[in-house]
């Protein structure tokens, strides 16, 4: 509030003259527009936070409140039907992806379309990838070939680039041993099951050459969310 008032009362005061508190019109509109800067500055700052962390934040406190997501059951798994195309396709389409190449995590209600062979260490080429999906690791394998495949999403190199991209890993970090994850190609659909967990470090490429004689879907992500520390590895073995 601005000082109001006189601190002088004519003839209670052994002095003689009034002081008034009242600051000039000038005064009062630089005090109004540095508060209003202000304001804003700090406003617009709390919209920065909630445009960059507000697709992580949401991630986490639906899983908070909801816990692991229920795989959408495809009635002709244990019928004849259960390798014809249309339904792979109608199955694909139930969870909100394509058959013709897409990655399905039922317990974090993960999904995507993947982008097919797209060079990992060439950044304009996988960050405009990575605005349209996941990321399918150009010169490693696809599914059914009995080698490693690598997918990778939420690559970026400043939190301000968080929902520039996809947010589809975000909750990779919650997938155990034993976990599910569908990867659907060329109308078919093939079942991952994760072994192993990895941290590790943003410079270690070695994962986009693994090879342990079994068909494994590997799948990386930013750890921690929203920044380019470290990698988050997921290592998953198909099942037959």
């Amino acid at each position: 509030m601005f000082p109001r008032g006189i601190i002088y009362q004519k003839g209670k005061s052994k002095k003689h003259g009034e002081i008034n508190l009242e600051p000039s019109i000038p005064v009062k509109l630089t005090y109004i527009f540095l508060r209003g800067l202000g304001g804003g500055l700090i406003g617009a700052m709390v919209l920065g936070l909630i445009f960059t962390y507000g697709p992580i934040i949401k991630e986490e406190v639906d899983y908070l409140l909801f816990g692991p997501r229920k795989e959408v059951l495809n009635p002709f798994s244990n019928s004849s039907m259960a390798g014809d195309v249309k339904q792979i396709q109608e199955e694909a389409k139930r969870y909100g992806v394509d058959a013709y190449f897409s990655v399905v995590i039922p317990k974090i209600g993960a999904k995507s379309n993947i982008i097919a062979n797209v060079d990992a260490g060439d950044i304009d080429e996988y960050l405009l990838a990575l605005e349209r999906g996941v990321a399918h690791a150009k010169g490693t394998h696809f599914p059914g070939q009995g080698e490693a495949i690598f997918l990778f999403a939420h690559s970026t190199d400043s939190p301000a680039n968080v929902v520039r991209y996809n947010a589809t890993f975000y909750l990779l970090k919650k997938l155990e041993a034993g976990d599910k994850i569908l990867v659907f190609f060329a109308d078919k659909k093939y079942e991952y099951f994760v072994s192993e967990k990895v941290i590790t470090s943003a410079k270690d490429i070695s994962w986009l050459s693994y090879d342990d004689g079994e068909e494994t879907l590997i799948m990386q992500t930013c750890d921690p969310p929203g920044t380019n520390l470290k990698r988050l590895i997921i290592v998953a073995k198909r099942q037959s």
